[in-house]
């Protein structure tokens, strides 16, 4: 018996909502681009590790997040009065750690999701939620669930403090999202101790004012006007100094069609917003040749993943897919 899960990439902060605005992406060529975690029986907790990006990951199992994910988990299934059993866990990672895509949060959703199908669902998805978030917490310092949420549930999610704590929100089904790793990497913590204690009162009021038009423009179906107020003003103006010409490469997309542009998450990766999929692919080749720093850059043409994690492979009864 086993279970495979996938959780996909993600965009935190989604440029005009610092910590309050993620989504999930999924490449139009059908790439996964996201962390696999495999659930199987064992005589005793194991865990592997494999992918393009596994070398990236602590050597010691007690040191990788995916056994403080299993760990959590067992202990809550424990309260809830629930046998929990030995098992071993697979990761296949394939999103670069420090990439600024979700990195973490794709293999936390994974491991709680795949834990979750082989117990036949004993929690919610709010109780996932909050065990996640705890989870991330432990690895960026602080806790947010902007990268956690969209890669659970899909879409573009806005966060909340009330008991949903995530909201979904509609989005232009045209739009196509480039997004571009430079090949380094920029670490949650250090991209955070880059932005100031505090925020100005003009700043901050133009940061309201540009999330709550953004919201209110999917809403009403204005593409304009959501576009034009898809700026960040909390984050960008202190961490573009950590990513490779990122003014110059701004400039230069905006010029060639591109309709918005961002950091996506802490960095170093970039995302940029088309109106048309001509226009993204345009925009990748050109990120392909001036957002390159070594052999291990790589950029996509996505959508929103409007699925989120999904249940890839079961060989145990009853374990539906998620939707």
């Amino acid at each position: 018996m086993s279970i495979q899960v996938f959780a996909p990439a993600s965009i935190g902060n989604f440029s005009v909502g610092y910590d309050l605005l993620g989504a999930a992406v999924t490449p139009v060529d059908g790439t996964l681009l996201g962390d696999l975690v495999t659930v199987s029986h064992s005589d005793g907790f194991e865990l592997v590790t494999k992918g393009r990006f596994a070398k990236q990951l602590p050597s010691a199992p007690s040191d990788n997040i995916i056994y403080h994910c299993y760990q959590l988990f067992h202990h809550k299934l424990e309260a809830a009065v629930q046998n929990k059993q030995p098992l071993a866990l697979t990761l296949e990672k394939n999103l670069p750690v420090g990439s600024g895509l979700g990195s973490s949060s794709s293999s936390i959703v994974a491991t709680f999701v795949a834990l979750n199908h082989w117990y036949k669902e004993p929690f919610s998805d709010r109780e996932l939620l909050l065990m996640m978030g705890e989870m991330e917490a432990q690895i960026s310092g602080s806790l947010h669930y902007d990268n956690i949420a969209p890669c659970f549930l899909g879409g573009l999610q806005l966060m909340s403090d009330d008991n949903s704590i995530s909201n979904s929100l509609p989005w232009f089904e045209d739009w196509y999202i480039v997004i571009a790793n430079p090949g380094t990497n920029i670490l949650t913590k250090g991209a955070r101790d880059a932005l100031p204690e505090a925020i100005q009162l003009p700043k901050a009021t133009s940061y309201a004012q540009n999330l709550a038009n953004f919201i209110q423009s999917l809403y009403q179906r204005d593409k304009a006007s959501a576009l034009h107020h898809l700026k960040d003003v909390i984050a960008e103006p202190y961490r573009h100094v950590l990513l490779p010409n990122f003014k110059q490469v701004k400039q230069q997309l905006l010029q060639e069609g591109a309709s918005a542009m961002g950091i996506s998450g802490s960095g170093p990766t970039i995302f940029a917003i088309c109106d048309n999929l001509a226009a993204g692919n345009q925009a990748q080749q050109y990120l392909q040749k001036h957002y390159n720093e070594n052999e291990r850059a790589f950029s996509h043409v996505c959508q929103l993943s409007l699925k989120g994690a999904q249940l890839i492979n079961s060989h145990a009864e009853s374990a539906p897919c998620l939707s």
